[in-house]
């Protein structure tokens, strides 16, 4: 199968999203088609810093990057008894919002309101709780709050004549705001006491711009530690400093966090120090970016291992003065473009720039009606990106083979392309002797068919188990598909079409009745589709029923029981269903005006030739939507298999079999020693559609099984629920 190769372009989004629930399949029964039955959204695993423009008693709101500000209630808060300009402790749960010359007050607990407008003269410089900081044009502080007439202004006294406040500071605190000044040329910091409009000055000599954190008990500024109830005249402890910033006091602790340097391979960690003792402890692991005091005298921090658990914690007190820390909100995750898309046995792979600049496969699991049941998964190591030729647009080829692989073409810096298989953190590679301009074509498990521009084409094995790929065969380029072990070429006689077996070489050819030479070739189970450019046609191989199909020069996909085509003058992505033996065409979904792709199955739509849905590209941001086709599964098959008598057998060293079934399966793997005892039950799911159970030999006792032949029987279940079960039997010798 030949395909153009024009590359995704959009960006994609946030979290995975779920919509449009559909019935479970009943045995036999079709899923219906219609609306998609759910959503995902490429996301990179790069942690995003988030800021907190407010954080209160009984919420907060944040913001990673740039994006909107999200607000977040927080759990069993309860209002005080009672909340208003008078009360100042109940101003940890007040909102400051500037307009202009007024600032209005909303305490988001009870509801109660205020509004202190700024008289003529002052200007805004900070707020906290229901107290509002102004400076006037002498370099006078003013305290301002609202009461029952209007705003009451407080001139701020003990402030230090000729002194220049140059920075302004909230903590966890409603009834303190820092202040840092400059005092002839020296850099000075201090609190103003909100209730009374005092000031006090405690720590001099400071950096120009010194970290600050503190709350109602303590004030640390440049690395310097003083009680705030200390009497006058008491000098501040110096602290030892850390590669890390203050962040906030809690309680008697203060919070470390966001170092300068990291050594490799390091996660930076939020971390406490007594204040008291001086004793440490990490809070966080794996926490950066996104840490600052909370009004009540909490504090909140981001943690988690990448940007798929993500997370705000609020961190707090215990009843014995120690620290406390509760998950309270996810972060969402940044979007990132999907630059290839590929669908098989229950799973969508999508390629793109994940683990922060480098390429990867993600999967996301679907159920047997195509939703989402499951968040973004590493699904290959990082991937060194390819050098795309000149007008290539597709780069990289892609196409997922069913066993949970995925097969893709490299173009190295030279040109030279070769064929990797990737599966979780392996990658296997495969030389094409130096040909470029190719492309890769019908591929199942184990084996990738590459079409060389040279005119060469190759077959290359990756059976399981095997550190590298190997080209198991070279012949002239032609229309070609492979399914299981079969190499379906046209046949030598018009309207013929031949199978090989890449095992044994074996060869068996079926007439399809197409009255030219096939530019394209297509198998799934026992369809085998066939096309000319302007017309085309489908046989069924089980029953010898040739059907005619609709032609086109716009790209097109063979799956179970249909064919999936895209109109490139419409833009509709149109499902022609034969598995009744009559052709019937509809629209499954609109695809957007905006051409980013020009192939399916790598980037623009796919489909799952495993018995699964489509997937659609959905606009430049890169959401993915899923379609179930609405056509019955062909019954359970098997494709082909790896069975082989190991010489040794182990923990280490497991008899580890493949069958590659045409689609995903729950299965139960029993052996059977040569006296007929059932010596060993395994069961699981298939690896998308391949079963890949691992037996090491011993017992469901645990004992060790002797050496001999055993017989093995594989029963399989369908997990669509269509068909009857499937079972196969054989044996194997251990020893």
């Amino acid at each position: 199968m030949s395909r153009s190769r024009r590359l995704v372009r959009g960006a994609a989004g946030g979290l995975l999203a779920l919509a449009c629930l559909v019935p479970a399949a009943s045995a036999r029964a079709a899923p219906a088609a219609g609306d998609p039955v759910g959503t995902v959204r490429l996301v990179t695993e790069k942690r995003v810093t988030v800021d907190y423009p407010w954080a209160g008693a009984s919420g907060f709101r944040y913001r990673p990057g740039t994006t909107t500000v999200t607000t977040v209630d927080l759990p069993g808060t309860v209002p005080p008894p009672h909340a208003g300009p008078d009360d100042l402790a109940s101003g940890t749960d007040v909102i400051n919002t500037l307009d202009d010359r007024t600032v209005a007050q909303q305490h988001r607990s009870t509801g109660v309101s205020a509004t202190v407008a700024l008289p003529s003269g002052q200007a805004y410089r900070a707020a906290a709780g229901w107290s509002v900081l102004t400076l006037d044009s002498t370099a006078a502080l003013h305290v301002l709050r609202a009461d029952g007439t209007g705003t009451a202004d407080t001139p701020v006294t003990g402030f230090p004549a000729g002194a220049r406040p140059v920075l302004y500071r909230t903590g966890g605190s409603v009834a303190h705001l820092a202040v840092v000044y400059v005092l002839d040329g020296t850099t000075s910091v201090g609190l103003v006491d909100l209730a009374d409009g005092t000031f006090r000055t405690y720590v001099t000599a400071a950096d120009a711009a010194p970290e600050i954190a503190f709350n109602d008990r303590w004030l640390v500024a440049d690395w310097k530690a003083i009680r705030v109830d200390s009497e006058p005249g008491t000098e501040p402890t110096a602290l030892t400093r850390a590669d890390a910033r203050l962040q906030a006091v809690v309680g008697d602790r203060l919070l470390l966090g966001n170092p300068m340097f990291l050594a490799g391979g390091t996660d930076p960690a939020l971390t406490a120090r007594s204040l008291t003792t001086g004793a440490t402890s990490t809070v966080l692991t794996s926490s950066f970016g996104g840490i600052g005091p909370t009004l009540d005298g909490g504090a909140l921090a981001t943690a988690g291992p990448s940007s798929l658990d993500w997370n705000i914690h609020r961190i707090g007190l215990d009843g014995d003065g120690g620290l406390t820390t509760t998950e309270v909100a996810r972060v969402p995750a940044a979007a990132t473009a999907v630059q290839g898309l590929a669908l098989a046995g229950g799973e969508l792979l999508l390629y793109g720039a994940t683990p922060g600049a480098s390429l990867r496969h993600n999967g996301f699991p679907l159920d047997a009606t195509g939703r989402p049941t499951g968040p973004q998964t590493p699904r290959s190591p990082a991937l060194t990106a390819p050098t795309c030729l000149g007008g290539d647009a597709a780069c990289p080829q892609l196409e997922a083979l069913g066993d949970g692989r995925v097969g893709q073409l490299h173009t190295g810096t030279t040109g030279a392309e070769s064929v990797l298989n990737t599966d979780g953190t392996t990658l296997l590679t495969a030389p094409t002797d130096g040909d470029t301009g190719g492309r890769i074509a019908g591929s199942t498990g184990r084996y990738v068919l590459y079409n060389g521009g040279s005119g060469k084409q190759r077959v290359v094995d990756f059976p399981r188990g095997a550190a590298t790929g190997t080209t198991v065969l070279t012949r002239d380029r032609t229309a070609a598909a492979i399914w299981g072990q079969t190499l379906w070429t046209p046949g030598t006689t018009p309207g013929t079409a031949t199978g090989r077996n890449l095992k044994t070489g074996t060869s068996t050819t079926v007439t399809t009745g197409a009255p030219c030479t096939p530019t394209d070739l297509q198998a799934v189970n026992t369809w085998l589709y066939w096309t000319c450019g302007g017309t085309a046609g489908v046989l069924d191989r089980a029953t010898n029923r040739r059907i005619t199909v609709p032609a086109d020069l716009g790209p097109a996909r063979l799956a179970d029981g249909f064919l999936l085509r895209e109109n490139r003058t419409t833009h509709e992505l149109l499902l022609t269903d034969f598995h009744t033996g009559t052709a019937t065409t509809r629209t499954l979904a609109e695809l957007p005006a905006t051409d980013r792709n020009t192939g399916g199955s790598n980037g623009r739509w796919a489909v799952d030739r495993f018995g699964g849905p489509v997937a659609r590209l959905d606009d430049a941001h890169g959401e993915v939507s899923l379609f179930p086709s609405g056509v019955p599964t062909s019954p359970l098959a098997q494709m082909e298999a790896q069975v082989y008598s190991p010489s040794v057998i182990g923990k280490a060293f497991p008899w580890a079999p493949v069958w590659q079934l045409n689609k995903p399966s729950t299965w139960t793997l029993t052996l059977t020693d040569a006296s007929g005892k059932a010596v060993r039950t395994l069961t699981g799911a298939s690896t998308a559609a391949a079963v890949r159970p691992a037996w090491d030999g011993t017992t469901d006792t645990g004992g060790t099984v002797r050496s001999g032949t055993h017989t093995w029987r594989l029963t399989a279940q369908p997990r669509d629920g269509q068909g009857p079960d499937l079972t196969l039997t054989g044996t194997t010798t251990l020893g």
